[in-house]
């Protein structure tokens, strides 16, 4: 596999109760979560968990010492009532060449927008992605590309994997086509709404995500 087509890169598990859900993960997988940052501007700050092979679970929620944004929260996190997985990354090395491709493949990942991020030891992370959904589950990954900067999996604790993911989704044969546009591969059913769902190894016991 090159380079350029996508991979895993993270899950995206939203919570209203960020402190909360990132110790009842540690509890029952027995994997230690580790502060992210701060998304400065967007109001929210994240806590990883690695999931090996280059991946990990970011675990988003509100922070509270920020601003309210002047626009909503990324992943819906203003609305949550309890902890959903709301999306996935894939990861790229030419996330423009990706996202020309399936567009020429009839899929449009969406714009390509730069970010950045202080991890707690003052380090600076940039990226660039393609713009996640507002709320909601989104079925489809947005692409991420880390460029230069240090992958956050990296200094991650080791000890949990991912063992399986899949989806549901009103729309299923649309979705296959958009992830086939993305070089990707996801097992997608007929349901009622979207919805993912991740079974997650650690030396505690298994623990699924949805």
């Amino acid at each position: 596999m090159s380079s350029v087509t996508p991979v895993l890169d993270h899950l995206v598990l939203a919570t209203p109760t960020l402190e909360a859900t990132a110790r009842r993960l540690e509890h029952e997988l027995g994997v230690v979560a580790v502060p992210g940052g701060s998304h400065v501007g967007r109001g929210t700050r994240n806590v990883l968990m690695g999931l090996g092979h280059g991946a990990y679970l970011e675990i988003i929620g509100v922070d509270e010492h920020q601003p309210t944004p002047g626009s909503a929260r990324p992943f819906g996190v203003d609305d949550l009532q309890e902890e959903h997985l709301v999306g996935w990354a894939a990861r790229t090395h030419d996330i423009s060449g990706v996202v020309s491709a399936a567009r020429a493949d009839g899929y449009d990942p969406g714009d390509i927008t730069d970010m950045s991020r202080a991890r707690p030891d003052g380090l600076l992370l940039s990226w660039r992605l393609t713009s996640p959904a507002g709320g909601g589950v989104s079925v489809v990954p947005f692409l991420i590309d880390w460029g230069g900067s240090e992958h956050p999996s990296e200094l991650l604790p080791t000890g949990a994997r991912l063992v399986t993911m899949r989806a549901e989704h009103p729309h299923a044969d649309r979705v296959q086509a958009q992830l086939e546009a993305l070089c990707l591969s996801l097992p997608v059913t007929s349901g009622p709404t979207p919805r993912l769902w991740a079974e997650i190894q650690g030396p505690r016991g298994v623990l699924t995500l949805s």
